[in-house]
């Protein structure tokens, strides 16, 4: 519909309907409490199912080792990373997540964080720097046996710390890194906490082939039946990648309710393949996310488009495609946030104003043509987040944003001397 939308109290109050006729007439009086969209298009925001905000430094680090597979890119790179993150960089890597965030009209983000040497209040401290700059997030650490069962202890206790100390806006998940660095008795471990915080895991699955053939060879089970077995597959569950499926696997995602999440440009950059989209179950939930490459979502929504369609899909059953990940992530996001709002009068005020005045008229029927092919492709104008205004025209109205932005360079450049003083 062609309208304003009227917000007060944080809250849509309304949405007026206007003619475009009247509004191509009458120009709008711009003040600090009206934003004249000028006809661009209004959207919820989006939402990032599969993050790693503590990559977010790791831009131009000084690394040598070889990384031509995947299991050298995880050793020779993330694994070395998140054993010298420390409390302060944590923080600005979390300021700089968030920032990209909502810079890309996201503002729900669900979080895989990792950091070794630093994992004792390292949850908190994420929650703290997003939630001052307007983000809801759901944060995890990334639990995992490949340092020992003390450090996998501490990973067990950090995410049970959040799920007892959920705020509003920062929720808990249960976070484990993938099948082949986690043991049996981690996986029943993870599977009490699940049950007895009623939440989903957080979870790598067959990113990599590896993933697959490391976990039969060490526990004679592959990655999505161990977890199906000890009851770890459920509604609230996130599985990210899911590039190394089978027909058995699929069965079991659909039986017991979880999702998977998609990241098209970080499996692109890992080249660890992709999956063949037409294989996917109808009733699994399927989710965009960007696995810490960016924090463009909407991007990740874009290239899922143009893969399934470079599989041969046709149009009508690419623009279904995207259709049905959108609302897939809107009905997986209220387990979490309940409050998720639509844009309709009484909801929560979150909406982003897109930097797109379609040239042509928009419908039910035209929807995601106008969104694939100007809306992501052009910049956000203006964020608003539970009624605060975030982003005014391209500009940021945070307060102390010179700040936040020198702490991150800060930050990165402390990061670039331990990495370089650490791994000659």
């Amino acid at each position: 519909m062609f309208g304003d939308v009227i917000i007060e109290n944080n809250n849509i109050a309304e949405i007026e309907p206007r003619k475009t006729e009247d509004f191509a007439s009458k120009k709008s009086s711009e003040s600090e409490e009206v934003i004249d969209a000028r006809g661009r298009m209004v959207t919820l925001p989006l939402i990032n199912f599969h993050e790693h905000f503590y990559s977010r430094l790791a831009k131009g680090l000084p690394l040598s080792d070889p990384m031509t597979n995947f299991e050298e890119i995880l050793r020779n790179l993330w694994w070395k990373l998140d054993q010298v993150l420390d409390q302060d960089m944590i923080r600005a890597s979390a300021m700089m997540g968030a920032l990209e965030a909502v810079r890309n009209g996201v503002a729900y983000v669900f979080d895989h964080h990792a950091s070794l040497s630093a994992i004792g209040g390292s949850l908190a401290a994420i929650g703290e720097e997003i939630t001052k700059i307007g983000l809801r997030a759901v944060l995890c650490f990334e639990t995992s046996d490949r340092n020992g069962k003390v450090e996998a202890d501490r990973a067990f206790q950090q995410n049970v710390s959040l799920l007892e100390n959920q705020t509003p806006d920062v929720k808990g998940m249960l976070g484990l890194h993938a099948s082949f660095t986690l043991t049996n008795a981690s996986l029943d471990r993870a599977a009490k906490i699940s049950q007895n915080h009623n939440t989903g895991i957080h979870v790598h699955v067959c990113e990599d082939a590896a993933d697959r053939s490391i976990s039969q060879q060490r526990y004679g089970q592959l990655p999505v039946s161990r977890f199906f077995r000890r009851g770890l597959l459920n509604e609230r569950s996130i599985l990210a990648h899911g590039v190394h499926l089978d027909e058995e696997d699929y069965q079991l995602i659909q039986q017991s309710g979880s999702a998977i999440v998609y990241n098209p440009d970080s499996n692109l950059n890992n080249a660890v393949g992709l999956p063949e989209f037409r294989c996917v179950l109808p009733a699994i939930p399927i989710l965009a996310g960007t696995d810490g490459m960016h924090g463009d979502v909407g991007r990740s929504l874009k290239q899922l488009f143009l893969l399934f369609r470079h599989q041969r899909n046709d149009f009508s059953a690419a623009f279904e495609w995207v259709n049905k990940i959108y609302f897939d992530g809107i009905n997986f996001v209220k387990k979490y946030f309940t409050d998720f709002p639509g844009l309709s009068g009484g909801d929560r005020a979150d909406l982003i104003i897109w930097d797109y005045a379609p040239p042509t008229p928009v419908h039910s029927n035209n929807f995601w043509g106008h969104f694939i092919y100007g809306a992501v492709e052009s910049n956000v104008h203006s964020v608003v987040i539970n009624g605060r205004l975030l982003i005014k025209d391209c500009q940021w109205q945070l307060e102390h944003i010179s700040e936040i932005t020198t702490e991150i360079s800060r930050q990165g450049h402390r990061l670039y001397r331990i990495i370089q003083n650490n791994y000659p």
